[in-house]
């Protein structure tokens, strides 16, 4: 009775993973049936609108600089547009940017310097308190990794001529994509969410979310939606969906890009994923019933579900993997054949279903799509890898537990040249690598045990979750050990199209 009643919980568990994972299938499908909406403006604006630019940063002393400059240089009349600095920061960033903003504004420009001295609300509190005294009728908003493109408002600015339109938002592009291993990984990570989800969600009447940067509002739309508020961390989807809900139509603009600097040591990534996650949740939990109880159309409703709720999937992935090596010993019990013929299937058309994903979303996007699918099994072992640090996010999420907004380091890294060992900011690393590295012993036992009793069909797929774990646990301590330059040159190893060459020189 026992067994019976673990694999019926194991099935549940599977199938609603496999339910998660298959949406990305559906997701591929409304991409291509709606690639041909793109939108474009109802006409030009008569006369151009003062536009404020909100430049929120905290700590960010070594990308201030570029930020600023960018700001100022884009191609926008210089009457028309003031930009706010919105300094949450600690450290030797306040000077920095207070020198960049009296050179600035000794140029010309309207740029004015906003300092608090407590973060309250962090991001959400500082994008609200410097909306108090924005001048423009529009919002554009820039995080400190990003560059803002010279003509991002002449591409955009236009499709508010339509007086329903409360967002647009551009699409993200990488600086530093092939500055290692991982950069590679997530930047096909984040491809997925920006060519094919957003794309396939905002072509198709569905909502989708502003990023948090690289997007411009209507200041209306911000202030009929309540403004930005801060009870989630993600204040950039809460108010998203806040607005979208008032009746504001967004644009989704695949093809132009502004750049972006991705995270290159896992530890900020990871927290980076953390924040997102717990923040997704928090939303979900924030808005999904109003969602619900609306009279918004069905297919909007399916989709907000599944947009927000997304992440559990990765909870539901960390309590599979406990779960493996009972279900083995399960299938030697009850019939190890009987059980693979009905959990492979499930895992299988899963996994492709992710791969597919991702390879649409690399072929939409780039010519040299093919090089790129070598990448594909460590993505999907990197994303079981962060299961561990997520799955902590949506039970934070779930039981209201109250965690400090924590920012991703940023270092100025465009270049495989460029080094961010010895500078500040340095992720952090917490005990949730022992986990980690512990699952991945775990697994390397499954496989042995897998072999043992020859299950070999469920290798491959334990492979997959060994390596994630490691992968993720090992790259987590390394870094923090070794320092940037020695891990960011092993990394490399494993990307670099000289391989030979590069471990001969190590």
């Amino acid at each position: 009775m026992l067994l019976y009643l673990f694999l019926a919980v194991y099935f549940c568990i599977l199938v609603t993973v496999f339910i998660y994972a298959s949406h990305r299938y559906y997701m591929v499908y409304l991409y291509y049936k709606n690639k041909k909406n793109k939108p474009v403006p109802q006409g030009k604006m008569e006369s151009l609108p003062r536009i404020t630019i909100q430049l929120p940063i905290y700590n960010e002393m070594y990308v201030t600089r570029r930020l600023l400059n960018a700001a100022c240089d884009v191609d926008y009349p210089k009457e028309l547009m003031d930009i706010q600095v919105l300094d949450d920061s600690t450290d030797e960033t306040k000077d920095v940017a207070r020198k960049c903003v009296e050179e600035l504004s000794g140029k010309g420009f309207d740029i004015s310097y906003i300092h608090r001295e407590n973060r309250v609300g962090f991001k959400g509190g500082a994008l609200q308190n410097g909306l108090k005294t924005a001048k423009g009728a529009f919002i554009a908003v820039f995080d400190a990794d990003f560059i803002p493109q010279r003509d991002i408002f002449k591409k955009t600015i236009d499709f508010f001529v339509d007086k329903k339109v409360g967002m647009v938002q551009t699409r993200w592009s990488y600086l530093n994509r092939k500055y290692s291993f991982l950069t590679k990984i997530q930047a096909i990570m984040l491809d997925g969410h920006f060519v094919i989800e957003h794309t396939a969600r905002n072509w198709s009447g569905r909502f989708f979310n502003f990023n948090g940067t690289a997007g411009i509002w209507r200041k209306e739309a911000i202030e009929t939606a309540g403004g930005w508020e801060h009870d989630t961390l993600t204040e950039d989807l809460d108010l998203s969906y806040r607005s979208q809900l008032k009746g504001w139509k967004f644009v989704y603009l695949k093809d132009e890009l502004s750049p972006s600097e991705i995270p290159v040591e896992i530890n900020g990534f990871k927290s980076q994923q953390n924040r997102w996650a717990k923040g997704s949740i928090q939303t979900a939990k924030k808005l999904l019933p109003q969602i619900l109880k609306s009279d918004l159309p069905l297919k909007v409703k399916v989709e907000a579900f599944f947009h927000l709720t997304n992440n559990i999937s990765y909870f539901l992935m960390l309590v599979l993997s406990v779960l493996i090596y009972p279900s083995m010993v399960a299938r030697i019990n009850i019939g190890w054949f009987r059980m693979v013929v009905a959990d492979v299937p499930f895992l299988l058309v899963a996994t492709v279903g992710i791969s597919f994903f991702y390879i649409a979303s690399q072929k939409e996007a780039y010519k040299d799509w093919k090089s790129r699918l070598l990448y594909l099994p460590m993505l999907m072992s990197l994303g079981i890898g962060l299961s561990v640090n997520n799955s902590k996010a949506v039970l934070e999420a779930l039981f209201n537990r109250e965690t400090e907004f924590k920012r991703t380091p940023k270092y100025s890294i465009e270049k495989k040249k460029d080094r961010w060992h010895g500078k500040k900011y340095k992720g952090e690393i917490n005990m949730l690598v022992i986990v980690e590295l512990l699952l991945g012993i775990y697994f390397t036992f499954n496989i042995y045990f897998a072999f043992i009793n020859k299950i070999y069909i469920s290798i491959p797929f334990l492979m997959m979750f060994q390596v994630g774990y490691f992968y993720v646990a090992f790259l987590s301590i390394f870094q923090v050990i070794i320092g940037g330059s020695a891990s960011n040159r092993i990394v490399r190893l494993f990307s670099s199209k000289r391989n030979t060459e590069d471990v001969i020189a190590a």
